[in-house]
C-alpha cells in the first residue's frame, strides 16, 4: 500500500444497528491513525454528507478504509462504479472485510499478467491475461452485489416483522393523531437524534443523560420510538 497519503476510514450505520463502535474499533485497530467520518442514515436515504465530503477531500495516494464493502454502497452497481472511479483516481481502497477486493490486491492482480514471448502462443497468453482481468472485476461487482441482497434481506424481514407484530395486535409507531407526546419527549427525541452515537451524533447514552437530566428508563423508551418511528 502507498503510505505517502493520508489514510481515512469511513463509518456508517443505519438506525436499525445499534452502534457504529465496532466499526471505528476495527478500523483504529489496523490503522490507529485514520481520520474517521462518521455518519448514520436511515431506510433506503442515500443522502451521504460526510461520506461526499471525504470524496472531495480525497487525493491519489490516500486512502479509505472500510469495515465491509456494504459501508462504502448499498448499491451494486453505483458501489461498483464508485470503486472504478477511486482506483482510476489512485485512491487505495481497503475493505477489512473483503481484503481480496482491495485496490492493492486488484493491482497485483492487473499487472501480474503473463509476459508475451513473441511467438504463436502468444494468442493464447493473451487470453488468459484478458481472463485474470475480468476475474478480478467480476470478484468485486459480485462483493457490491452480495452486499446489495444482503441488505434487502435485512429489510425484508423487518418488514415482516412489523407486519406480524401489526398482526397480533402489537401498536408499531406513533398512531395517527395521538397527542400523548409531550413537549420534553420531543425535546428529548430531537437530543438524542443529534448527539447520540447510535444516530447522528458522537456522545454515550450516560452523556445524553446527563445533558437531558432524565432517567435511565425514559431514556431508553423515547431512543425505541425514535428507531420504531424512523423503520415505519
Amino acid at each position: 500500500m502507498n503510505n505517502t497519503g493520508k489514510i481515512y476510514g469511513y463509518c456508517r450505520i443505519s438506525t436499525l444497528q445499534q452502534s457504529i463502535e465496532r466499526q471505528v474499533r476495527n478500523i483504529l485497530r489496523t490503522y490507529p491513525s485514520a481520520i474517521l467520518y462518521e455518519e448514520a442514515y436511515t431506510g433506503t436515504k442515500i443522502d451521504r454528507p460526510k461520506f461526499k465530503t471525504l470524496l472531495r477531500l480525497v487525493k491519489p495516494g490516500d486512502t479509505i478504509v472500510f469495515d465491509e464493502v456494504s459501508r462504502m454502497s448499498r448499491n451494486a452497481e453505483e458501489g461498483f462504479e464508485l470503486y472504478k472511479e477511486l482506483y482510476d483516481k489512485g485512491v487505495e481502497l481497503v475493505f477489512l472485510k473483503e481484503p481480496h477486493i482491495n485496490t492493492e490486491t486488484y493491482r497485483k492482480t492487473l499487472s501480474s499478467q503473463i509476459a508475451m514471448t513473441g511467438e504463436r502462443v502468444d494468442y493464447i497468453l493473451e487470453g488468459v491475461n484478458k481472463y485474470l482481468m475480468s476475474l478480478a472485476k467480476e470478484q468485486i461487482r459480485l462483493a457490491f452485489v452480495q452486499s446489495q441482497k444482503e441488505v434487502e434481506y435485512l429489510q425484508q424481514r423487518t418488514r415482516e416483522g412489523i407486519e406480524t407484530a401489526r398482526a397480533n395486535g402489537k401498536q408499531i409507531g406513533r398512531p395517527v393523531g395521538s397527542t400523548s407526546e409531550t413537549k420534553k419527549s420531543k425535546e428529548a427525541k430531537r437530543a438524542i437524534l443529534k448527539y447520540s452515537k447510535d444516530f447522528n451524533g458522537m456522545m454515550k447514552d450516560v452523556e445524553i443523560m446527563r445533558m437531558l437530566g432524565c432517567a435511565r428508563k425514559s431514556y431508553y423508551k423515547w431512543k425505541k420510538e425514535l428507531r420504531l418511528e424512523m423503520t415505519v
